[in-house]
């Protein structure tokens, strides 16, 4: 008995040495506010919608980082993120779990970092970092153009409302394998693939279908930031529809910040070469915008942005966006703003921040909330 207990003993002091070796962190967003739209209806008169939503500056999420030291530099590191909305019973142990990233992986401070699992593809840390809106869809209109046209090259995870014409909006890729790089004098790189991981037995669909190869260049050195974005989809699906063609996409953005003002610029293209005029969307989106700090804790954020579509009779979709952000501390901000899209006659999306624009016509958005980070 004696023996037994000093065994049970020497293996518990084994376990918490080894519990002791590994850096786990809690974190997330919690972020809710006040939203009053207004717009057209399809068959006439106006439509109207207000409450409380979930996520307006940044999506609200609780996630669970760590890593562990193995020696020589090298790391084992692991990330699970999960999205909520806080206005509603609708997040882990309700609706499933919203993953927004799952992945493990090995890290070395002079190699780079390999991660397996659902993650960010390039576009998403790029999109984030030359927008005045930081890929906000509750008050930003980037984000809200790029994710609903069915753009992989986005700031948002989803293809938010499913509009997108071949269901390829956003940039969180499952089955994903990703390598990203240290930083040599504020140069890095980031690179993903993600499988199809198609069964082959429907319509004829190789395995290879719908897989994704992203790739990211970063150079930021004080107050500049310049990033370019590749993506590629392998014979894109919709469907399983058989005969799917190869999608390219690509982007530029950068900005510069001069302390009294700082400026925002991006352009991006995608060339969806589908076999049938339905499942073409081809597009290009372009940004311009500033922040402007106020107040000592305050910013005024500006933007104006155009969805512009390929398709001859397609109009284009205008943005234009308004907000004010103030700082209460490190983590918590009080922010308001409105949004506003102008959708020309053909444009085949009614955009809005809230579910009530419909094609060819005009809406509005206004927010106001708080968004506190831990």
């Amino acid at each position: 008995m004696q023996k037994k207990l000093i065994a049970l003993a020497v293996a518990g002091l084994a376990s918490t040495a080894a519990f002791a070796q590994s850096n786990v962190t809690i974190y997330g967003v919690v972020d809710a506010g006040y939203v009053a739209s207004s717009g057209d209806r399809a068959a006439g008169g106006s439509a109207n919608r207000n409450g409380i939503h979930s996520g307006l500056l940044s999506g609200s999420r609780i996630g669970f980082r760590g890593e562990e030291g193995l020696g020589n530099g090298l790391k084992a590191v692991f990330t699970l993120e999960y999205g909520l909305n806080v206005d509603a019973n609708n997040g882990i142990g309700s609706t499933g779990l919203q993953a927004r990233q799952q992945f493990i992986g090995l890290s070395s401070a002079t190699l780079g970092t390999v991660a397996l699992g659902r993650q960010y593809a390039p576009a998403f840390y790029a999109s984030g970092r030359n927008d005045p809106f930081m890929s906000s869809t509750g008050i930003g209109s980037l984000a809200r153009l790029t994710f609903t046209a069915g753009n992989t090259i986005s700031g948002t995870g989803v293809a938010g409302d499913g509009t997108g014409v071949n269901g390829l909006g956003g940039s969180r890729w499952d089955n994903a394998v990703t390598y990203t790089s240290p930083t040599w004098s504020g140069f890095s790189v980031r690179s993903a693939y993600s499988f199809g991981e198609d069964n082959g037995g429907a319509n004829g669909v190789s395995s290879g279908d719908d897989g994704k190869f992203g790739l990211g260049a970063n150079y930021a050195n004080g107050g500049l930031n310049l990033d370019v974005v590749f993506h590629h989809t392998q014979k894109a699906q919709l469907a399983a529809v058989p005969g799917a063609k190869d999608v390219t996409e690509w982007y530029v953005g950068g900005s510069y910040d001069f302390k009294v003002v700082k400026l925002f610029a991006s352009y991006q293209d995608k060339n969806d070469r589908s076999d049938t005029a339905l499942l073409d969307d081809s597009n290009k989106v372009w940004q311009v915008g500033a922040t402007v700090p106020v107040f000592g804790n305050g910013k005024v954020h500006v933007g104006y942005s155009r969805l512009s579509w390929d398709q001859s009779g397609f109009g284009d979709t205008k943005a234009w966006n308004l907000m004010y952000s103030h700082a209460l501390s490190k983590r918590t901000v009080l922010y308001t703003g409105y949004t506003r899209f102008d959708n020309e006659r053909g444009a085949p999306l009614g955009f809005s921040n809230d579910g009530v624009g419909v094609a060819g016509e005009k809406n509005g958005t206004f927010a106001a909330g708080i968004n506190h980070a831990f």
